[in-house]
């Protein structure tokens, strides 16, 4: 298991959430999310419910406010699996875009090392390729006030095709987040 990648990506995380604090004021702030997500319903291993964390820094650097969305925040956080499917741990980093002051819709893309089969595998397992993949998602949220937000997210985590194999896996579930 080649955990380079990752580490790179933690090293990286550490970096931006000092970064705004070096660079000038936040035009964000830190943020802890949690929730529950359906393990894969296409997949071998569907049935499960996944448990998933994530912490993200502030913007890693001031723009204006017709700007914000093209400036990343980093994340790092991991999906676990209740059953004993497939999990992972990821970082990388997120871009979101408002709606107005309660509405908002975020794109995230990063690195992903998980714990599943790599290569063919038993029936009741996802053939993932490699222990590394590229995780991606999509998530649709609203505030509820200046601290809290709800979010209706979906993620995938694949190799991309850069491993034998790739039937990758998706999640969907719902996280709520708090601000720091």
């Amino acid at each position: 298991m080649r955990a380079a990648p990752l580490l790179s990506f933690c090293l990286l995380f550490l970096v931006a959430a000092v970064l705004p604090a070096i660079a000038g004021p936040r035009t964000s702030r830190p943020e802890f999310r949690a929730g529950a997500m359906i393990h894969d319903p296409g997949s071998p291993e569907r049935g499960g419910v996944d448990v998933n964390a994530e912490l993200m820094t502030a913007r890693l650097f001031a723009t204006r406010a017709s700007l914000q969305a093209l400036v990343p925040r980093a994340h790092i956080g991991g999906t676990l699996n209740a059953t004993g499917g497939t999990g992972h741990a990821y970082a990388g980093f997120t871009w979101t875009h408002d709606f107005g002051p309660r509405l908002f819709v975020e794109g995230a893309l990063g690195l992903a090392l998980h714990n599943g089969r790599n290569g063919r595998t038993d029936a009741g397992r996802a053939p993932l390729g490699c222990s590394w993949g590229f995780r991606e998602s999509i998530s649709l949220g609203r505030r509820l006030n200046d601290r809290l937000s709800v979010m209706a997210t979906v993620e995938h985590l694949s190799n991309a095709g850069l491993c034998d194999e790739n039937r990758g896996l998706t999640h969907f579930g719902l996280r709520v987040s708090r601000t720091f």
